[in-house]
């Protein structure tokens, strides 16, 4: 399994598994069939990894792409940037530095709007952001999401007015394309999209369907990767939000694991967040 295999790994940020009424879930509202169908082929993962509270980004995260029980590790579910200890933990475990270990090619497929691909405040460094750059050594940067070399976290790059960027916006369908092409080339590649957890918190039922119109049409695009011989497509999220329309809060709600194409089967007896990263490596080293 180990030759030759791909990996694209969509990391989806509070995108959890609620109730089927769509008044209530809007994952399953009949305007988003393709987010369904992924859905209904799902393996549920625990994601409160046995502590109190509700599960939170920077140890759920950490837990996920690590293997290591963050929320114990720390004695409670931490949210948004991790802190130093955790920092020091997931250089350690991440995902990216056992694959470099194991001699794979592995690459973050989200752009920064930058230009020098190291400079980031530490204390704006999310858990795909310490991993990234103590085990790849830089990110992806301003003129590689230019060149169709990376993808930006809003997939559109209809957020970047902000940012300075005066670029025209790009289809769902263009960016998937782009990640495609960077997938092709490396033996993992890993993109994140957080946009869900946002609209989740918001409470705005706009944003929530913007958010699900993009990934209504990008995510089959993705998920075509796993048709190609000895690739395999994954999809994970580290806690459940967005699926609530109810509350602003995190939910407790199991997450959902879609994997298809090559190697598929592995991961469909998982139990929660903590499984995910020894699975690919199981098939890394088979």
């Amino acid at each position: 399994m180990a030759d030759g295999l791909k990996i694209l790994f969509i990391f989806l940020d509070g995108f959890g598994l609620g109730s089927d009424d769509p008044a209530v879930n809007p994952l399953r509202d009949p305007r988003y069939p393709n987010i369904q169908k992924l859905l209904d082929g799902a393996t549920p993962l625990d994601a409160t990894l046995g502590v109190a509270g509700k599960p939170q980004s920077a140890t759920g995260q950490a837990a996920l792409l690590t293997g290591v029980n963050a929320a114990e590790l720390m004695g409670r579910h931490v949210e948004g940037f991790p802190p130093p200890s955790l920092k020091t933990m997931i250089e350690r475990e991440s995902l990216f530095r056992k694959l470099r270990d194991l001699g794979k090619d592995a690459t973050f497929a989200n752009s920064y709007w930058i230009d020098d691909p190291e400079n980031i405040p530490a204390r704006r460094r999310s858990v795909t952001t310490v991993m990234t750059l103590s085990a790849l050594s830089g990110v992806r940067h301003k003129q590689e999401l230019l060149d169709g070399l990376a993808v930006n976290h809003d997939i559109t790059r209809w957020t970047m007015g902000s940012r300075g960027y005066d670029g025209p916006h790009i289809s769902e369908e263009e960016a998937a394309g782009h990640l495609l092409d960077v997938a092709r080339q490396h033996d993992f590649t890993l993109y994140e999209y957080f946009l869900t957890d946002r609209a989740g918190h918001s409470g705005e039922p706009e944003l929530v369907h913007q958010c699900l119109e993009t990934l209504e049409r990008f995510l089959p695009i993705a998920a075509s990767f796993a048709r190609e011989p000895n690739h395999l497509f994954l999809l994970c999220s580290d806690h459940g939000n967005i699926e609530d329309l109810t509350i602003r809060t995190h939910t407790p709600h199991p997450v959902p694991l879609v994997a298809r194409g090559a190697g598929a089967e592995a991961f469909q007896s998982l139990g929660s967040l903590l499984d995910v990263t020894p699975a690919i490596l199981r098939l890394y080293q088979s």
